[in-house]
């Protein structure tokens, strides 16, 4: 009987595809969306996640200021200084390695070729704050970076942009105007999680970078690896109270640098993500509803044309429930299919726009189930009162009906 009931909702269905097509709009329109921003959503909080995890999960970032940036009018903090290195290497308890960081921006030359880069100076320990391992060859000594030797470790979109398949290792490269010797590669990380391009990036002794390219002593940002059994709070508790002594701050004065804990904001980052994801999700199902209003209200016409069809099928021995059936398994059907046309929909959409955004394509089959389970649900409750108005027909009435 469900069989035969199956192929009358898939006829009734065909012989009106553009108004099938349009009952079901809503649905497909909901459905293709939930998925979507679900998806796109947990594709860029894997992004950030593993972004932010290629930086260490126990690693504590100092920078002068109250943030990223100066804020206000006032005047700019005090930079940061080598002279703050070693005393958090020595008089914080759970500190593996510290290492101090600069940056510039400058034209890299190698053979005619030429490629605009980010320059990184640093020193030793950067290599043992976070996990980045080399691709070849070595890191810088510490005799060259307390001689300040031009010597550099290159990532691999510079690799690819100046050396075009020759081995680096061994040969000078320009950097501006100061030759330098690349002693190293590094191993290849991608993007970040927001579309910056981790490889892009030329790793050079810290006094090389101060003297040729800065001219001034000062750290834009200190990196401070914790030892995985320590508490990086605790720590970060007691790196506040050291630079509070070392940059003479009373009691009462607001810190002028700011301790960031790369967990704290990869969970903070998450925790967004993920609340942005749901309320655009649940913007998005409201399409659902609006498709199963419309699912019940083409069925209610549907009831209404075929009133003399209802009676004759009355008439000649079919049962309420039988009738009830064939309704609510047509707008079942009907639902269902637009639940499958908004899950190929979405699937297209993700592979277009993650590109775009700079995420990997991922597919969720949690929501896909979910989304399509639910478009079902929809054709049972919105078809439920057409079907059953259609079922309590007088089968007289009905044959009576023009």
């Amino acid at each position: 009987m469900f069989g035969t009931t199956l192929v009358l909702a898939l006829r009734s269905i065909r012989r009106h595809l553009l108004r099938s097509f349009l009952t079901i709009l809503g649905i497909v329109i909901g459905v293709g969306a939930v998925v979507t921003m679900v998806t796109l959503g947990k594709a860029t909080t894997a992004a950030v996640q593993q972004s932010i995890s290629s930086l260490g999960t126990n690693i504590l970032q100092i920078r002068p200021g109250q943030g990223f940036g100066r804020g206000g009018g006032g005047p700019p903090p005090p930079p940061l200084k080598m002279d703050d290195i070693d005393p958090i290497a020595r008089q914080i308890a759970g500190v593996t390695a510290v290492a101090p960081t600069e940056q510039r921006s400058a034209t890299a030359i190698y053979n005619g070729a030429n490629w605009t880069t980010s320059i990184n100076g640093t020193t030793g320990a950067y290599f043992e704050v976070q996990p980045w391992p080399l691709a070849g060859g070595r890191v810088f000594t510490g005799q060259e970076e307390a001689a300040g030797k031009a010597v550099c470790i290159i990532g691999n979109t510079v690799i690819q942009n100046l050396f075009r398949g020759v081995d680096p290792i061994g040969k000078r490269i320009r950097l501006n105007d100061i030759s330098c010797d690349v002693i190293g590669t590094l191993s290849t990380r991608g993007q970040a999680g927001f579309g910056g391009d981790q490889d892009d990036v030329v790793v050079m002794p810290i006094k090389t970078v101060q003297r040729r390219f800065t001219g001034n002593q000062n750290v834009a940002a200190i990196l401070v690896g914790v030892d995985q059994g320590y508490d990086t709070q605790q720590v970060q508790a007691s790196l506040t109270d050291l630079l509070r002594e070392r940059r003479h701050l009373a009691a009462g004065q607001d810190n002028n640098f700011n301790i960031f804990d790369t967990k704290q904001i990869s969970d903070t980052l998450t925790g967004t993500t993920t609340l942005l994801t749901g309320i655009v999700a649940a913007v998005a199902g409201i399409s659902l509803v609006v498709g199963g209003i419309g699912i019940m209200n083409i069925m209610l016409v549907s009831v209404t044309e075929r009133t003399r069809e209802i009676g004759i099928r009355l008439a000649i021995g079919a049962v309420a429930r039988e009738v009830l059936m064939q309704f609510l398994v047509e707008a079942i059907a009907l639902s269902c299919l637009g639940g499958v046309i908004g899950l190929v929909i979405a699937q297209l959409a993700i592979a277009i726009i993650a590109p775009l955004i700079k995420v990997q394509w991922i597919f969720v089959p949690e929501i896909n189930i979910f989304a399509f389970v639910i478009s079902a649900v929809i054709g049972v409750v919105f078809g439920y009162f057409p079907a059953r108005r259609a079922a309590a027909m007088n089968p007289i009435d009905a044959l009576r009906h023009e």
